[in-house]
């Protein structure tokens, strides 16, 4: 054994905070592949967007890219992403009292936001409260440094929202963050400006910090409109909000986001920051205020994800999962079968994700964090509507072989 294990920290030493959930995913995947070259899989896990970000973005960033005065370090950014964002707050969530000098700041990516602002308000013994299943960031950075993690469990019975009754309050004064994610990823749970109301109302009292990650804020379908914790009244004086260009606008890879809300919130976050990265390309924060200013991007992909929600969710239903479209996203999120007519059990997400990823060359995601649940996205590749009605036949095909109970 060499000395390394020996001086490594106690945070990477102990498996529960370096292993990743996709990670896992991911290998089994690949073994399948490796084991039958020939089998194709159809991919209802990837929770990304399967298009490439629009051919003006694309064109915005190669003309910048070559530019001399773009080359150097962006730092926490350039004014002109903060007031395109303050912008387009303003045009798609109605909020007109932004300051883009003092009120926003870009990040690469929202996991890199999430990472860093644990660091601003954690001390050891301090809480995080994170809902869960969900984005596990905040919770990790969380213990890394010492601090406790009390989990929301986002129960069916509870239509898929924290039941704050369930926080003892000794830990409410003892807690720091509080981390929400509405639209929900994986449930696919719209916000409610009565759940909001209620989350500005228990921050004001126990004074704690808001997170909210509006990843999909802007997937909305069938007449909902965006709704924004910012709107509520009282939530800039206890949190902030972080918006992706990632689902939004196809840009994934290109790790933009931004983080806008209380301004002593974004100072810290701002001073951790210069201390961890030196900004985004300048290039990318360019392509990104072209984005921002053409929201009606983001309504095209809406219509994409809302037709295949529609004919997944009919798929689904036929088989027997207990499933109805959601409002935003681009999850199903289904309670797991029994097992099936030839006597297999399923006593966990984990199991029924195996069999049908192993039998039926079906990739979901499994959650048994409150329940037991399987999360479809409809992230898959399909160029045109037919194409996206023949991989929906297909995976109707290979669901039925396995004469799931429920």
């Amino acid at each position: 054994m060499s000395f390394i294990s020996k001086v490594t920290s106690d945070r990477l030493n102990n498996s529960k905070f370096s292993k990743y959930k996709f990670e896992e995913i991911k290998s089994l995947k690949k073994k399948l592949i490796s084991m039958y070259p020939n089998k194709k899989i159809i991919d209802m896990g990837i929770g990304e967007p399967d298009n490439k970000a629009d051919i003006n973005i694309i064109d915005i960033l190669s003309k910048e890219a070559v530019k001399t005065e773009n080359r150097g370090y962006a730092d926490n950014g350039i004014q002109e992403f903060k007031q395109a964002a303050c912008k387009y707050l303003s045009n798609v969530y109605n909020l007109k009292n932004i300051d883009s000098n003092t009120e926003i700041l870009h990040g690469i990516g929202t996991k890199s936001i999430l990472s860093m602002l644990p660091l601003c308000f954690i001390n050891p013994g301090d809480y995080s409260l994170v809902t869960t299943p969900g984005y596990p960031i905040i919770a990790s950075h969380t213990k890394y440094l010492n601090g406790k993690v009390f989990n929301l469990p986002l129960y069916d019975y509870n239509d898929f929202y924290p039941n704050f009754n369930a926080v003892p309050e000794d830990i409410l004064y003892k807690t720091k963050l509080l981390y929400i994610n509405y639209p929900n990823n994986p449930t696919g749970q719209v916000p409610t400006v009565k759940l909001y109301n209620q989350i500005v109302s228990l921050a004001h009292k126990y004074e704690f910090v808001v997170i909210s990650d509006a990843a999909y804020a802007p997937l909305v379908f069938d007449g909902l409109k965006p709704l924004s914790f910012l709107s509520v009244d009282g939530a800039k004086e206890v949190g902030i909000e972080i918006h992706t260009l990632s689902k939004a606008f196809n840009m994934t890879g290109w790790r933009l986001a931004f983080a806008a809300g209380n301004k002593e919130i974004i100072n810290l976050y701002s001073k951790v920051k210069n201390n961890t990265d030196s900004g985004q390309f300048i290039p990318i924060q360019k392509a990104g205020i072209y984005a921002l200013g053409h929201p009606e991007l983001t309504k095209e992909t809406c219509i994409k994800y809302s037709r295949r929600l529609d004919m997944l969710t009919e798929v689904l239903q036929q088989i027997g999962f207990k499933v109805k479209k959601p409002k935003s996203t681009f999850y199903c999120y289904v309670p797991i079968p029994k097992g099936t007519k030839n006597g297999i059990t399923f006593t966990s997400a984990m199991d029924a994700f195996k069999y049908i990823l192993e039998n039926a060359f079906i990739s979901t995601v499994p959650w048994d964090d409150a329940g037991a649940f399987l999360r479809f996205s409809v992230t898959y590749t399909a160029d045109s509507i037919e194409e996206e009605k023949a991989i929906m036949n297909s995976l109707k095909e290979r669901l039925e072989s396995l004469e799931l109970v429920f």
